[in-house]
């Protein structure tokens, strides 16, 4: 089902893909908000940080295919390539969770991922055609680190299995 609206309808939709979905160490930053469900995200790539994923815009792919615009934050900013962006048509959509969460969530959410220094806030259409934000990388935070290709972060500081 398409999230109608836009921002700000029956709260914001978020997609999550690490430390904030469910079983990881920062879902408690969502208490309160409304899961949606399970939801994929393309045009991405996913890369694992460590403590943490990122994923970045594969050049070209989000722009052309979901309209991106930047939030106010970051409006300054624009989007960057390189060539460890190159499309690669193989990789997996990225795996993760879709939330509703309040105008005040959102602000949190902000400063939990740094934004918009660290990650960059993206109103992004998804894969079933819904539109929500997304907290996305630059292709320079990810050059040294190891592309995920099947789009799922395992990653550290679960609390359940």
């Amino acid at each position: 089902m398409a999230l109608a609206g836009g921002p700000g309808a029956a709260g914001e939709p978020v997609f999550v893909y690490g430390t904030l979905q469910r079983g990881h160490s920062n879902h408690h930053w969502l208490a309160g908000a409304s899961f949606v469900g399970q939801r994929q995200l393309g045009g991405a790539q996913l890369f694992d940080l460590g403590p943490f994923p990122m994923a970045v815009a594969v050049a070209g792919d989000l722009e052309a295919s979901s309209g991106v615009t930047a939030s106010d934050a970051e409006a300054s900013s624009t989007t960057e390539t390189s060539a460890t962006a190159a499309a690669d048509s193989a990789l997996a959509p990225i795996q993760g969770e879709l939330y509703r969460v309040s105008a005040n969530g959102l602000a949190q959410l902000d400063l939990l991922e740094g934004c918009p220094r660290l990650y960059g806030r993206h109103w992004l259409q998804l894969l079933d055609g819904s539109h929500a934000w997304v907290y996305l990388g630059r292709p320079r935070q990810v050059r040294h680190a190891r592309l995920l290709a099947d789009g799922r972060w395992r990653g550290r500081g679960r609390t359940q299995t």
